[in-house]
């Protein structure tokens, strides 16, 4: 049996949203974290929303003294670190270069993960030494709410650098999925951009408005999901009604290799969602954060739920 991980310290590359997600992971696991952020400026928002992360975990008595800020790599206290997670913009020189830089610096035997969510860890650690413990901790938006965290091994990570991150995230309450190669898309993004392709369809053919297709998403099987993945669900109610439905199914559903025209035509107008303002909806400041705010209190229930459930 695999022991758990004793708290460590974990030095976190980036603090963008996303890293302060994951660093509030680790805190609320008893480690010790040291982030990366040049921008000095964004320092106290930053901490803002760790605190705030740190809260929605149960853990609002929990002091964020365990986490340093630093703004150099050089800083960053790699001799003691137990992992190294990047978390910049994804933008692939960008991760190219902060892995070189971490080929370099990160003493041996210390695993090295990037949690990009599009570029495989194969091409972000290509010329790197040491790319035998560089692999994908894939982590989902918000990151403190969302258990799952995809580990994927790229075409040169050593199969004991994906236990170990595994093991790590077991350890701090996440749920590691195992991804056997580096393709786009990973394995969760792979199903949720099938599923999110048929959305847009729909509603380019005219067969459902953005509220519809949500209520349908919502309401129906994302509901059974909660309670079991798509094969239990099948292997429970038969596979042979999975195989008559989806051979009447199946051949009417999209298959284009693009975006479709709707989705296309806001982009194209900078009309990009809450960001701006306007996507199928019109956003105020207030708006998205009574929407956000409402997002994480169903995640936080659903989370709740899957707890009491193991």
């Amino acid at each position: 049996m695999t022991s758990t991980p004793a708290p460590g310290h974990a030095a976190i590359i980036g603090f963008g949203l996303m890293g302060c997600d994951i660093a509030a992971i680790f805190l609320a696991g008893g480690w010790r974290v040291t982030a990366v952020e040049p921008d000095r400026a964004s320092w106290p928002t930053r901490l803002d929303r760790v605190t705030l992360s740190l809260s929605q975990l149960g853990g609002a008595a929990r002091r964020v003294d365990a986490l340093d800020l630093v703004a150099s790599l050089d800083d960053a206290g790699f001799a003691d670190a137990d992992v190294v997670i990047e978390a910049v913009p994804e933008k692939l020189e960008m991760k190219r270069a902060v892995f070189a830089e971490l080929d370099r610096l990160v003493p041996a035997g210390i695993p090295i993960a990037t949690n990009a969510s599009g570029f495989r860890v194969t091409d972000i650690a290509e010329g790197c030494a040491t790319a035998a413990r560089m692999a994908n901790l894939h982590f989902f938006l918000p990151a403190h709410l969302v258990p799952g965290v995809e580990v994927v091994k790229g075409e040169r990570t050593a199969e004991a650098t994906c236990e170990r991150l595994a093991e790590i995230m077991a350890g701090l309450g996440r749920v590691p999925i195992r991804v056997a190669r580096d393709v786009p898309g990973f394995l969760a993004n792979r199903i949720q951009h099938a599923m999110v392709r048929e959305a847009f369809n729909c509603i380019d053919e005219g067969l459902a408005t953005p509220e519809d297709v949500d209520k349908a998403v919502r309401f129906t099987f994302g509901m059974r999901i909660m309670g079991a993945g798509p094969i239990l669900q099948k292997e429970l109610a038969g596979l042979e009604t999975q195989v008559a439905a989806a051979s009447t199914i199946y051949p009417s559903l999209t298959n284009r290799t693009a975006p479709g025209p709707t989705i296309m035509g806001l982009v194209e107008a900078g009309k990009l969602g809450a960001k701006t303002g306007e996507g199928f909806w019109h956003w105020t400041p207030e708006s998205t954060k009574e929407a956000r705010a409402k997002y994480e209190r169903m995640l936080l229930a659903a989370l709740e739920l899957l707890k009491r459930e193991g």
